[in-house]
């Protein structure tokens, strides 16, 4: 009897030891530990809403992160970073994702919000391939979007009325774009769009188009445009040599729970910061040589 007890208590032992080590798993997901940074079995769903710039990203992020961890339901919805952050402030969504800083935002209170960077987007001025132009100075862009130039055989190209098309007030990539693109100047009223993908197929199919789109949408259906000889490339944005862009943001309305942080906190590993963030036209924080704050105060990362 005395060995079958000392028996029961070792197998109990045994028992607590394995069921410790499975809590220190399980803590070690939630803290982004693990590939996929799980935080629990427990059915999740989660509803991203706003910036149709950073839909592309949220989306791939989101089904990868979902193959590995089926108890998550992703949503991804565009509606323009003004929508997310106001939807997000107002907990009708879980995640309001924006081209620009809450505290840019009439109306939004930024202090009710936690910010979430996850990426930087370039943008570029786009144009109808048959315009006949390449490359254009600052100065032209804001005559163009101001009304100032009205045909593109006035800058040295096709003899074409400009149609210029524009995005939603409540969109994240006009402001980002009329802040840096255009030097704060306002754009003359005309045609508005939503949608990231209906503007870059508006630009493809419309004779002497011009609007602009995140780096992420730029394909061989239109023309990006260099300003004053410089490219919106990853080398230029990284360096603040071209000025238009924006860091992509995931704002959550407070700290959010485990199972969302875990979401969050995979978007930043490597496997999608050096994958799926480049591979959609994106650059990684990390890639970054600069950092801008809200006020646009520039410093060199260290």
């Amino acid at each position: 009897m005395k060995k079958l007890g000392l028996l029961f208590f070792a197998t109990g032992l045994l028992l607590a030891g394995c069921g410790s080590g499975g809590a220190s798993t399980e803590s070690s997901q939630a803290s982004g530990g693990s590939s996929s940074g799980a935080a629990s079995n427990e059915n999740v769903e989660i509803l991203a809403v706003g910036s149709t710039a950073l839909q592309p990203l949220v989306e791939a992020a989101g089904e990868s992160f979902s193959a590995d961890n089926p108890n998550y339901t992703i949503t991804v919805q565009g509606g323009g970073s003004g929508t997310g952050l106001s939807q997000v402030e107002a907990g009708a969504v879980t995640i309001g994702n924006s081209d620009v800083f809450a505290d840019e935002k009439d109306g939004v209170d930024a202090s009710k919000l936690v910010d979430h960077k996850v990426a930087v987007v370039g943008m570029a001025p786009v144009v109808n391939k048959d315009a006949g132009v390449t490359d254009l100075s600052q100065q032209d862009l804001i005559d163009i979007f101001t009304g100032k130039v009205k045909n593109w055989s006035e800058l040295g190209g096709a003899d074409q009325e400009i149609s210029v098309i524009n995005r939603a007030s409540g969109s994240g990539t006009r402001a980002t774009f009329e802040k840096w693109g255009l030097d704060g100047a306002e754009t003359i009223q005309t045609q508005e769009q939503d949608s990231s993908g209906t503007v870059r197929k508006i630009v493809a199919e419309t004779p002497g188009a011009i609007s602009y789109l995140a780096l992420s949408y730029v394909d061989d259906s239109i023309q990006a445009l260099s300003l004053d000889g410089v490219e919106a490339t990853p080398e230029n944005i990284a360096d603040n040599k071209w000025p238009i862009w924006s860091y992509e943001h995931m704002y959550t309305n407070g700290e959010p729970d485990a199972n969302v942080k875990a979401f969050l906190d995979y978007i930043m590993t490597d496997d999608v910061q050096q994958g799926i963030v480049i591979e959609l036209g994106y650059l990684p924080i990390t890639d970054m040589k600069v950092e801008r704050s809200v006020d646009g105060e520039v410093t060199n990362v260290e």
